[in-house]
Formats: structure tokens, sequence, C-alpha cells
């Protein structure tokens, strides 16, 4: 039965717990129901071609085994198996392929398999997910027949492709532009027919990319303003009479306070839902546009549909039947055999990579995702809710995500040197933020002493071409101009000798990808003060 069919047979009491009960288990209960599933997993997994080619001959009957037989994988483990989309050696028979970006200019991408036990129990979880977005508590929410959704995803076979599949199984919402005529248009094109026909019908839930929902909305002055953009304006001889009225009642009140159009002068939101990485740089921004404060939630290609924040939007808590969950603390992540904590034993204050195991048929095993979490409490909290509380930090360190879009490693860093053939000789390339919270990757490089370039050339030079091949090798780097409008490239020239002198004073090396801060600041201390080129 479809959720828009028990919205008129149930209590919302009861249509609360049945998709958030989760929130009501103490960690005993929750523990309890991760053990059952990892065991039926365990069982599925163990048993198939590809759980046998890791296994090696181990069968593991215990979660104790478990965790002591099973290494831990990373997507090279699957790679052979997943690639070909050779379905029999999987543990259960996907429905479908989801893909994602690997790792720029090495490994263009990497597929998962979802099954049906995982596509329903990721149904069930997106349920939830809104449930909690425009509930102000427990037992409370905002949904019904008929509502509308700016369109804000990626089509299938990206992950977020599956939202207006699995939310349409449960109700009938809207999706502005419709789900197939958006697939064909181009970005910028469906943005603005999204605001028209919001105009129209009006917008109860925005859900997308933190940076990508953030973009939208900024554009949305842009589109009511721009005299480039008459087709939208022309819209509004056909918008409802309800929005007709908030729209001359907001253009006086833009006048007053000599500021553009905003779309909660037009639209109220039932919701925001956003996902992705670097949320917190936009969560405020998105406040103030739009009247609501987002949920966070967090869902990646091989883990599905994982965590949630609830009406308090004050950290996320993790479903117990998408996956089981371990935690590598931060401090033993570069072991040989790193140890691992269950969802019992975190303690608040420490950061942790998360490893994850897929049930209901799913292929990945104890898998490094290559995500960080900080838990921030492991007590009861003043809404009753006992579950430990975390917040998403970043990727993993060897990882630069910027905005949800790029996954840039030393690998991809490496060859776009090399293709570039730029006299670069050392380097190091770190996240950072700038006077504004959005982030961007510095690269603070020397150059070769038999270099003849000039200084100013040779950070023009750098800049363009690194560019350039970042695009070419990461088609994501790419869609951070396309769709953002964004350049998220920084350089930093060193002087020669800089990183020698630094070897030189300091035994520990300095690593390439993303070096604590108090390293970079020694780096640079090695050297003259360097020039910038933003």
């Amino acid at each position: 039965m479809r959720f828009q069919d028990k919205l008129g047979m149930e209590s919302k009491e009861s249509l609360w717990n049945e998709y958030c009960g989760f929130l009501n288990l103490s960690v005993a209960e929750f523990m309890k129901i991760q053990r059952r599933l990892l065991i039926e997993q365990m069982t599925l997994w163990s048993k198939s071609p590809l759980g046998k080619s890791i296994l090696k001959g181990k069968e593991p009957q215990t979660l104790e085994e478990f965790r002591r037989l099973v290494p831990l994988t990373t997507y090279e483990d699957y790679a052979g198996m997943l690639l070909s989309k050779q379905a029999s050696l999987l543990p259960a028979e996907p429905l479908l392929w989801i893909q994602t970006t690997w790792e720029g200019g090495v490994h263009p991408l990497k597929v998962a398999p979802y099954t049906k036990g995982m596509l329903e129990t990721f149904q069930k979880n997106v349920m939830a997910c809104f449930m909690l977005a425009t509930g102000k508590g427990r037992h409370d929410y905002n949904i019904d027949i008929a509502d509308t959704m700016l369109y804000a995803l990626a089509p299938l076979p990206y992950a977020s492709g599956l939202l207006p599949v699995l939310f349409q199984n449960e109700i009938d919402v809207q999706f502005l532009p419709p789900v197939k005529q958006a697939a064909s248009m181009s970005f910028k094109d469906r943005n603005i027919l999204g605001f028209k026909q919001g105009m129209k019908q009006g917008i109860d839930y925005f859900f997308g990319l933190g940076s990508v929902t953030y973009y939208i909305s900024k554009s949305f002055s842009s589109l009511t303003n721009s005299s480039s953009h008459s087709s939208l304006k022309k819209a509004i001889v056909s918008i409802s009479p309800q929005i007709l009225a908030r729209y001359f009642v907001a253009k006086r009140n833009c006048r007053k306070e000599n500021r553009n159009l905003i779309p909660r002068d037009l639209f109220h939101l039932k919701g925001m839902v956003v996902a992705g990485t670097d949320n917190v740089c936009y969560k405020k921004d998105l406040e103030e546009m739009w009247g609501v404060y987002p949920v966070e939630i967090f869902a990646g290609t091989e883990p599905t549909l994982i965590g949630t924040e609830t009406w308090a939007r004050d950290g996320l808590y993790f479903f117990p039947d998408a996956c089981f969950y371990e935690f590598i603390p931060e401090r033993y992540r570069y072991d040989k055999e790193p140890m691992t904590v269950l969802m019992d034993e975190v303690e608040a204050g420490q950061t942790y990579e998360i490893v994850l195991t897929v049930f209901k048929g799913g292929a990945f095993c104890r898998y490094r995702v290559g995500d960080m979490y900080r838990c921030i409490s492991t007590s009861t909290n003043a809404d009753g809710i006992s579950l430990p509380r975390f917040v998403y930090v970043d990727r993993v360190p060897e990882v630069i995500d910027i905005a949800g879009f790029t996954r840039i490693t030393k690998n991809s860093i490496e060859n776009a040197i090399q293709l570039s053939k730029l006299p670069i000789s050392d380097w190091v390339a770190k996240k950072e933020f700038n006077e504004n919270e959005r982030p961007y990757m510095h690269m603070y490089v020397e150059l070769d002493r038999s270099s003849l370039l000039t200084t100013a050339v040779s950070q023009q030079i750098l800049r363009d071409c690194l560019t350039i091949y970042f695009k070419y090798l990461d088609h994501d780097y790419k869609d951070l101009k396309t769709i953002l409008g964004i350049d998220p490239l920084v350089i930093t020239i060193l002087p020669c000798g800089t990183f020698e002198n630094y070897r030189k004073q300091y035994p520990s090396p300095i690593e390439n990808m993303n070096p604590d801060l108090a390293k970079i600041q020694a780096l640079l201390a090695c050297g003259e003060v360097p020039h910038e080129w933003l």
C-alpha cells in the first residue's frame, strides 16, 4: 500500500512510527536490528562468488568472526565484477545499476548494483526524510497528495535520479518541471521552467545537492529581474491568484528594502532537503532565501540512503536497516589493519571514517566509502532520541571534494601536471574556504629552477593549463563551471628551494593532499612571501 493511501486510513502517530520509528529505538535495540540484518547479509554475501573472492576460503558465522575474517575493502576489490555488471556473481540479483565518478583521470566511473530489498528500504527511508523535513516534532509531518517539488536532481543512472521514482511509488508528487521533460533540458532552461511552473502551482519541497540548490536559489533574482528572461516575467499573467498577490506585495517590499526578489517572497516551502558535501557552507543562505532551514541527509552510490537529520536539524541519525555501520577512529586510519568500533561504541567528540556493509543483498562489505563523520552526542537529547548523533565532516583527506562535484586525488593532480607538461617540481593541494565560506582547492607549487617563465606569466599559465586538464580528466570538475559558475582553483607559487628547505627543517614529510594547517604555514615560512593569483 502506498503512503498516500495510508494518509486517509492511519493516524499521524501510526504512520510516523511506521516510517520514522527508528528514532524511538534505544542503542541496544538499534544494535539488535543491525546484528540480525548483518547475519542475513553475511549468509548471502559469503556464498556468492563475489564474497568468496574476497574471503578466500574463510566462512564467518558470527559478528565477531565477520569483523576478524573479512578485510576492509575499497572499490578496487569489486571493480572487476561490478564494472562488467556480472549479476550472476553477486549476493542477489540487481534490479538496476547506479553510477558515479570514481577517480577522474584514472577511473572514469564506478557502478553499484541495487536489489529489490535495497530499493524498498531506500524508498521507505526517503519518505522518512521528507516527513522529518516537514514536521515540527515527534508524530508531526505535513505531506499531501499532489504536492510539488522543484527539480534539482541529476537523472538516472545517478543515485539522485532514484528519488522521483521512489517518491512517486509512495505519493503522487509533481516535479517541476516533470522528470522526463527536465532530463532533456539544459540546466538553465530547467530552472526557468521550474520557477515558471512554480508560479502557477506553488512549490512545496526543494531537494538537491546543497551547492546546486544554492545556485538555483541565487539565480531566482536574476531570472525575475533580468530583461533577458522576459519569458519568466510573462508568466506573471498566468500565475495563481495567491502567488500573484504575494508577488505585488513582495515587489513593494523589495523597493522599500532596496533588495531583489527572493524565493521566500513567493513560495512557502513545507520542507527543504539537501545532500552531498559542503552543505554547511550553504544552509544559512538557503534559509535566508527560502525561509526554511534545510534538513541534511546522507546518501551515496554505494551505501544508498543511510542517514537524516530530524525536525531539530542538529545532526544526523543513521537508519538501522540500510547498512551495518563500523567506524575507524581518526587516529587509526593509517594503520595497516585499522581497528573499528560499532554504533554502541562511538564516543562524543571523536571523528571517524565510516565503514559500511550494505544490507538486502548488497555487494559492498566492510567497505571504506571514503567519508568522515564526527560523533557529537551519545546521550538522550531533549527530543527523547537516544541514538548517537553525527555531523558529516568531509571526504577522507586523500580526496578533495568541492561542493559535491569533484573527487580530486593525488593521481588526478599528477596526471594533470604530466599532461600539461608544466615545469612543476613539487606541490601540495589543500581544500580551503574563502571569506564567504565557499570551498576551493588551493595548490601550492614550486617550479623547476630551469623554468624561464616570469612569475606573473607562470601564475597565469599554471592556472589556465591546470584548469583545462582538470576539466579534461574530470567531467564533474567541468560541471562546477558549467552548472555552478565557479572555478575552484587557487594557485600559490612558492620560491625555488621551499620544499627542500622544509625537508631539511622538518623530519615529518608534508602530505601532497590536505596537509594540516600547521604544515602549510611551516612550508610557507620556508620560502619568501608567496605570490597568489586567485
